[in-house]
C-alpha cells in the first residue's frame, strides 16, 4: 500500500512540474513553447483524413445522408416590392388597389418563419460540413469505417483521460490565482504600482485560463487596441469571449452582480479594478447604467469598458442587433470581430440548453479553442447620426470583417415577443405600395420575365 502512495505522489510531483513551468509560467509571461501550436497541426490533418474518408463512405454507403449546409427553405431574393410584382403579374393592379395575391406573400413568409426563421437558427450549434470526431457537433453521425471508430475510440481517451485533467488543473490554478492576487492588490492605495500590479494579475490569469482550454489566439491589426477611456464593443458568443480578448489587453468589464462562484470573483476583481457591477435593479434603471459607464468614460486614466452589445450569445455565424445604449454614452468606440473555428470545437454557449458549469465541461473536453480576433479602426459618431444609425454602422463593420451575417433583428426574441415597431414597419412598407408611393413594376417587365421562363 505504501508503494501504492509513493507511486502517486512520484506522478502528481512530475504532474505538477510539467503544469507548472511547461504551461503555466510561459503563459504568465506570454511566451509559448509551440507546443500548443504541433498540436493544431495534427489536429488539421487528422480532420482532413476523417473528411476524405467519410466522403469514401458515403460514395460506398448511399444509404448516409448528407447534411445540409444552407437550411431546408430556398428563401427568395428581392424586397417586399419586387417578390409582391412577381405575384401580381401580368395584369399589377392601379395604385390604391388591394391585390388579393398579395396575402400569399404574407402566407409565404409566415410558413418560412414558422418552419426555419432567421432567429431562432442564431441560437443553435452551427451544424459542420464534416464531422471532427466529436459525435455531439455532429447530427448525422454514423458508422463508415473501423479505421475511424478506432481514431474516435483514442480521441476520447486523449480528451477525457489525458487533456481534460490538464485542463482542470490549470482552470483552478487561473481562477485562484484571480481570487487571491486581486484580493492582495485590493488593500494596497491607490497608486500607479496598484495599477500596475492589478493589470498583471488580470492579464497572467487569463493567460492561464486560456492555457486551460488550449486556446490559440490569433490578432490582427493589434495597433487599432482599445485604449484607456475608450469603450470596446465585440459580437459575442460564450462568456469565453472575454478570456479571449484579455489575453491580449486589461478591460474594465461591464455586468450584473451574481452569486455562488461568479459572485466571489466580481467582488474580488473589483476590489482591484475599477470593473462596472449593476444590482438587478439598477440594470433596470437606463439612466443609471448610462450614467456610471459616462463617469468611468470622462475618466481618462480607466480600463477600457468592454461591452458586448447584443446582449445574448449567438451562434458565431451572424451578428444581431446593438442595442444603442453603449452608444449613447459618448467617447471613441473601439470595434473588436471575434471569429472561431468550429471544427475544434463548439464555442457557442445555449444558455436554455446548458448552466454555465455543464457548458465549461464541453469546452474543456473539446479538442481546442481556436479564434481569430481583428481589433478595427476606432469609430465616433458622426454629425447627423443618432445612437441607433451609430450602433448598426459599427455592427456592419464587425460583420464584414469576421464573415458574419449583419441581422437586424434582436436577439432578446430568443426569450421575448416581436416588438410591435417591428410589425409597424413591414406594415408601413406594405401601405406605401397599396397607395402607389412605391410603384410595382411596369407590365412589361413582368411578361418579359414570363417568357424566359
Amino acid at each position: 500500500m505504501e508503494d501504492l502512495w509513493c507511486v502517486a505522489g512520484a506522478i502528481f510531483q512530475l504532474w505538477m512540474v510539467v503544469v507548472v513551468f511547461f504551461i503555466m509560467l510561459p503563459a504568465m509571461f506570454g511566451l509559448s513553447l509551440g507546443v500548443t501550436g504541433v498540436y493544431i497541426q495534427i489536429l488539421v490533418k487528422i480532420l482532413e483524413w476523417a473528411t476524405i474518408r467519410i466522403q469514401k463512405g458515403r460514395q460506398e454507403q448511399p444509404s448516409v445522408p448528407v447534411p445540409l449546409h444552407t437550411g431546408i427553405i430556398e428563401r427568395a431574393r428581392g424586397s417586399m416590392e419586387e417578390q409582391m410584382g412577381q405575384l401580381r403579374c401580368p395584369r399589377p393592379p392601379a395604385a390604391g388597389e388591394f391585390c388579393l395575391s398579395d396575402a400569399m406573400y404574407f402566407c409565404k413568409k409566415g410558413l418560412e418563419s414558422i418552419v426555419d426563421d432567421q432567429v431562432t437558427q442564431r441560437f443553435s450549434s452551427e451544424e459542420l460540413a464534416s464531422w471532427n470526431l466529436l459525435t455531439r457537433t455532429n447530427q448525422n453521425f454514423y458508422y463508415i469505417s473501423l479505421r475511424l471508430t478506432i481514431i474516435w475510440g483514442l480521441g476520447v481517451f486523449v480528451r477525457y483521460c489525458i487533456l481534460f485533467p490538464l485542463r482542470i488543473t490549470l482552470a483552478i490554478i487561473g481562477l485562484s490565482w484571480l481570487v487571491i492576487g486581486t484580493t492582495l492588490v485590493g488593500f494596497l492605495p491607490e497608486s500607479s504600482a496598484k495599477k500596475w500590479l492589478s493589470e498583471l494579475v488580470h492579464l497572467t490569469c487569463y493567460r492561464i485560463c486560456a492555457r486551460g482550454l488550449s486556446a490559440t489566439i490569433h490578432y490582427h491589426n493589434k495597433e487599432n487596441r482599445p485604449q484607456k477611456g475608450g469603450i470596446c464593443v465585440a459580437n459575442h458568443t460564450t462568456p469565453i469571449d472575454v478570456v479571449i480578448l484579455a489575453n491580449d489587453g486589461c478591460y474594465a468589464m461591464v455586468g450584473q452582480i451574481h452569486g455562488g462562484l461568479m459572485g466571489v470573483l466580481q467582488r474580488s476583481m473589483v476590489r482591484s479594478c475599477p470593473h462596472v457591477w449593476f444590482e438587478r435593479s439598477e440594470m433596470k434603471d437606463r439612466h443609471t447604467v448610462t450614467s456610471r459607464l459616462r463617469d468611468h468614460v470622462a475618466a481618462k486614466t480607466k480600463l477600457p469598458i468592454l461591452i458586448f452589445p447584443e446582449g445574448t450569445c449567438v451562434n458565431n455565424t451572424s451578428v444581431m442587433m446593438f442595442k444603442k445604449g453603449s452608444f449613447e454614452i459618448g467617447g471613441t468606440i473601439y470595434p473588436v470581430a471575434i471569429k472561431y473555428d468550429p471544427r475544434f470545437g463548439d464555442a457557442f454557449w445555449n444558455s436554455s440548453k446548458y448552466n454555465m458549469v455543464s457548458y465549461l465541461l464541453r469546452m474543456m473536453t473539446s479538442w481546442a479553442i481556436v479564434v481569430n480576433v481583428w481589433y478595427l479602426p476606432p469609430m465616433t459618431i458622426q454629425d447627423g447620426e443618432d445612437a441607433a444609425q451609430f450602433a448598426n454602422r459599427v455592427k456592419s463593420a464587425i460583420a464584414h470583417q469576421g464573415g458574419l451575417l449583419d441581422l437586424a433583428w434582436d436577439g432578446g426574441l430568443k426569450r421575448g415577443k416581436v416588438k410591435d415597431s417591428f410589425k409597424e414597419e413591414q406594415q408601413k412598407m406594405y401601405s406605401n405600395i397599396i397607395v402607389g408611393q412605391n410603384g410595382i413594376g411596369p407590365p412589361e417587365k413582368c411578361s418579359q420575365t414570363k417568357e424566359d421562363q
